[in-house]
């Protein structure tokens, strides 16, 4: 039932649209280990160990695919295992990597999770989360790729509606006279001739409709459309997984199940043209979609190319074997086994293997070693990177250098409000000055610490920011020490604020 449940059901014209997007999607996986590096660059500073290592082991994943069958099927992902202080870049390193390549990625931390048998999540779900997260990345992908086919269709059906809706309300209003007429037999010409101008009569209007409609002159105007039910994912509930699925996964399902039984009908509603056009788009993207076919390709992109970030895998150790609220932390451990190893995991839309899914763990390691983990574990991530603790030099280069910095976003943010922000040299050493000490004499959580230094910086202009007269505000040294030179120089205070 679960493999009919995946095969395809529509051919044709929606054939193309499932694998249109695959050269694109090859293409973003050929990049070569220098030019993935070079892509992180753009928004990590340092950690190229990192960086080197998971370039390496999703460059290893094009050439494996260059493998004949028998031996692609051998070849096992090596997964990596991060050790570092907090706010040094593990995330976002894992997080980008899956973003250039875009495949299907979800961050999780192990201390939600508890063994088989204690109340919890169980680890089997990470796997299932990625298959809906796989699920609805393609879905989107393809909506967009048929965005313009499905606003033309939109358009004419759009037009008949409004069209017919036209010509319905003149015939309320001159009908009345020619149907008090004569109402003996009409000869068959006579009807047919009057079907033909009837239909000449709705092309005319259809046609002034869409050169309208073109011109956007009748978006105020209301029209009465059919709303289609949602929950087009509804069919994909088999009850053959009961046994395999935790608590809330079988709840997700049978509540699919059981709503999938019940008639759904659709509703008529009076809505604007502007908003019409919009639910007419979706309608006919939903239409030119294969979901069957989607759902295929991201199951296969799941067990090919996803990236699964498992965080403070470190406080799964229980230390001296002491029992507390992570009693269950060895137990998590041995869960992971085999689906970093490789398994099959059942999930709504039927099996999935996680051999060739790619895991990265991380953990600061403060208390504990990799060494500490079960060997068996230990065994499952033969890569190990050491991240380095942010330098006064790292935390400047991460206020200046990346696209997404933090003065660049505040920057945007407050020119909405008509404020030049500018950002000199001597304030931005200033703030990395203060965040390095501060992280030396507190606790060191490396480039968060500056989320906190520049919001406390801007706090006041953020909210005085509509009622400012002067629009030019220079954010230097005297400025920043004004701020928050007192705050962070109290280590009392400092603990608290910053």
């Amino acid at each position: 039932m679960a493999e009919a449940a995946r095969q395809p059901v529509q051919a044709g014209a929606n054939q193309r649209v499932t694998s249109d997007k695959q050269d694109d999607h090859v293409s973003m996986e050929n990049l070569t280990p220098a030019e993935i590096v070079a892509e992180l660059d753009k928004y990590i500073i340092g950690q190229r160990d990192a960086k080197r290592a998971v370039a390496v082991a999703l460059r290893n994943r094009y050439r494996r695919q260059q493998l004949s069958e028998e031996l692609r099927q051998e070849v096992q992902p090596k997964n990596i295992l991060m050790i570092g202080p907090t706010g040094v870049g593990k995330t976002e390193i894992a997080r980008r990597v899956a973003k250039i390549v875009e495949a299907p990625f979800i961050k999780v931390e192990s201390t939600k999770f508890t063994e088989v048998g204690y109340v919890g999540r169980d680890v089997e779900s990470i796997i299932r989360d990625l298959v809906e997260i796989s699920i609805s990345m393609l879905h989107g992908q393809r909506l967009e790729q048929v965005k313009d086919e499905a606003t033309k269709v939109a358009v004419q059906r759009l037009a008949e509606i409004l069209a017919e809706q036209f010509i319905e309300k003149r015939s309320m209003k001159n009908g009345r006279k020619s149907s008090n007429g004569d109402s003996g037999q009409e000869s068959l010409e006579e009807q047919l001739r009057k079907e033909q101008a009837s239909k000449r009569r709705l092309e005319r209007e259809r046609k002034r409709l869409l050169q309208l409609l073109d011109q956007q002159a009748l978006e105020e105007e209301t029209v009465e459309i059919e709303i289609e039910s949602e929950g087009e994912f509804d069919e994909y509930g088999p009850l053959d997984f009961v046994t395999s699925m935790s608590p809330e996964d079988l709840h997700d399902t049978l509540h699919d199940f059981l709503d999938g039984l019940m008639p759904r009908r659709n509703m008529r509603r009076r809505v604007s043209v502007r908003e019409a056009r919009r639910i007419l788009t979706q309608q006919e993207a939903n239409r030119l979609v294969d979901l069957d076919a989607v759902i295929d390709e991201a199951i296969q992109r799941v067990e090919n190319s996803a990236v699964v970030f498992i965080d403070e895998i470190d406080k799964t150790i229980t230390p001296n074997g002491d029992y507390g609220a992570d009693v269950s932390g060895e137990g998590v451990q041995r869960d992971l086994l085999p689906i970093v190893e490789g398994s099959i995991v059942m999930t709504r839309y039927g099996p999935v293997k996680t051999d060739h899914v790619l895991f990265i763990a991380a953990g600061s390691f403060h208390n504990t070693r990799p060494s500490d983990l079960i060997p068996e574990l230990q065994g499952r991530f033969p890569i190990r990177v050491e991240l380095n603790s942010l330098s006064e030099e790292d935390l400047y280069a991460i206020l200046t250098e990346p696209r997404n910095a933090l003065t660049k976003q505040y920057e945007a943010l407050l020119a909405t409000e008509g404020l030049e922000i500018i950002f000199s040299e001597d304030g931005l050493r200033e703030m990395a000055r203060l965040a390095t000490e501060v992280n030396a004499r507190t606790e060191d959580i490396g480039a968060r610490r500056l989320q906190t230094i520049v919001e406390k910086v801007l706090e006041e202009i953020s909210f005085d920011a509509p009622a400012i007269e002067e629009k030019n505000v220079t954010i230097d040294a005297p400025f920043v020490h004004e701020r928050i030179g007192e705050v962070a120089a109290d280590e009392d205070l400092s603990n608290f604020i910053l």
